[in-house]
């Protein structure tokens, strides 16, 4: 069973550690001492489609040779400020991809294989688009 670990360093700053021993720096406002906890939810999603996605081309023999995906969210103004949409942009390339090939591994990531995507959905509306870029 994963099992994560957040430690209370000093102000609103803290360490988190995953099972595998990966720390990654957090913080309340103050963005200098850290990731706020609500956008490592957004890096959270974002990475956990990233992975399917990039894994999903490979099976489909389009490999992919840069992706990026940008993330954001609209949050309601009041407490407890959940994210109500999150767009989700991939900015990929690849020899050969096509966009068949691209939606349909955005698809399943969002709506199958990520756990991520999965927890939030029930919350917020993740919308995905995608941009091919030229293959150089």
């Amino acid at each position: 069973m994963p099992t994560a670990r957040v430690k209370w360093v000093d102000g609103l700053q803290f360490v988190g550690t995953d099972s595998g021993g990966h720390s990654v720096v957090l913080s309340g406002d103050d963005q200098q001492d850290g990731v706020r906890p609500s956008e490592m939810l957004l890096v959270a999603l974002a990475s956990c489609s990233a992975v399917d996605v990039v894994d999903i081309m490979k099976k489909k023999r389009k490999p992919l040779t840069r992706l990026e995906v940008v993330i954001t969210g609209d949050r309601d103004p009041d407490p407890p400020w959940p994210y109500r949409t999150i767009q989700v942009v991939y900015h990929a390339q690849g020899r050969g991809l096509t966009d068949k090939a691209l939606s349909q591994a955005i698809q399943l990531s969002t709506e199958k294989y990520c756990s991520v995507a999965a927890t939030v959905s029930g919350v917020a509306d993740i919308q995905t688009r995608y941009e091919i870029l030229p293959d150089v």
